[in-house]
């Protein structure tokens, strides 16, 4: 049997069923007892039985009453939790948010971001993923990914992009190479030397980067090992296998074989920006750009 049974319906009766006088419950209602009587008596005969026991002096429950109490009370109170989950997941106070960033992003102050995120929106899970740059462009594009911490990524039309760090790019060599003991190094003095660079399809910006910079300084470097992973490429550059110039966050890694250098006669940085589809419009995307602007990372260029 096909019923028209409202959410209204189920909280008048509940006023009944809980006051057992139809007079009080209209005042607990705000609605005249005429009314509520006659949306009783609707909602007895759209469920084909009684729900109460009326006499001139009391108002009882019948045992389909007293059902229709015990699932009334879980039905209401589950629409209002569900109407609570809607309003938080509208306000991105809850959801899944995925945040994917390259290896060396977390030296810097992601760890900041992500802590004041959990703090102030504690019922959303962050779904953290570590990627190369090309990943996370990959995953932006096609939607796997909410938002990602790119270093120095070309203009996309398909994506917004926003700068929030900024770090030295920095010479490295093993403390065993020849340079070590100059007083000074200059990006002119490796045109001779090996390098270890990362691979154009894992951090394109990185490595457009690095061989603008040897180009500036009259020379293109000669690659002698490529390297997809930061821990890699410092541990080849300890190992004496080539120099590379790279990221100052690396230096956070502890390795003390090295030898660190700015690249002189200006310090010369590397970028690092959010970036999101620029059709994601989800409320938990919008929460967590405004924690990251207003953690207030940025260094200054």
């Amino acid at each position: 049997m096909n019923t028209s049974i409202e959410l209204r319906h189920l909280r008048y009766f509940l006023a009944v069923a809980e006051e057992l006088h139809f007079g009080r419950a209209a005042a607990r209602l705000g609605i005249a007892q005429p009314p509520l009587s006659q949306q009783i008596q609707r909602l007895e005969r759209e469920l084909g039985t009684p729900l109460f026991e009326r006499t001139r002096r009391s108002v009882s429950l019948t045992d389909a009453g007293r059902a229709l109490m015990v699932e009334s009370r879980a039905i209401l109170a589950n629409m209002q939790g569900a109407i609570t989950t809607v309003q938080r997941a509208g306000r991105g106070d809850m959801g899944i948010l995925t945040v994917a960033f390259a290896a060396s992003v977390m030296f810097l102050e992601l760890p900041q971001i992500i802590r004041r995120f959990r703090a102030t929106y504690p019922n959303v899970r962050l779904d953290l993923r570590e990627l190369p740059t090309a990943s996370q462009l990959a995953g932006l594009q096609t939607g796997e990914l909410d938002i990602g911490f790119v270093r120095e990524p070309a203009p996309d039309p398909v994506l917004q992009l926003e700068t929030v760090l900024r770090e030295p790019l920095l010479i490295a060599i093993g403390k065993d190479h020849w340079l070590a003991s100059q007083k000074r190094i200059r990006l002119v003095d490796l045109a001779r030397e090996d390098f270890i660079l990362f691979p154009h399809e894992v951090a394109p910006g990185l490595h457009r980067q690095v061989l603008a910079l040897c180009k500036a300084a009259g020379f293109t470097p000669r690659v002698v090992q490529v390297s997809r992973e930061l821990y890699t490429t410092v541990s080849l550059v300890e190992a004496g296998v080539g120099v590379t110039i790279i990221p100052a966050s690396v230096t956070k890694m502890g390795w003390t074989g090295i030898r660190y250098q700015t690249i002189p006669p200006v310090r010369v940085g590397t970028r690092i920006d959010m970036a999101w589809r620029v059709d994601n419009t989800r409320p938990v995307l919008n929460a967590f750009l405004g924690v990251v602007r207003d953690t207030n990372v940025a260094a200054p260029s």
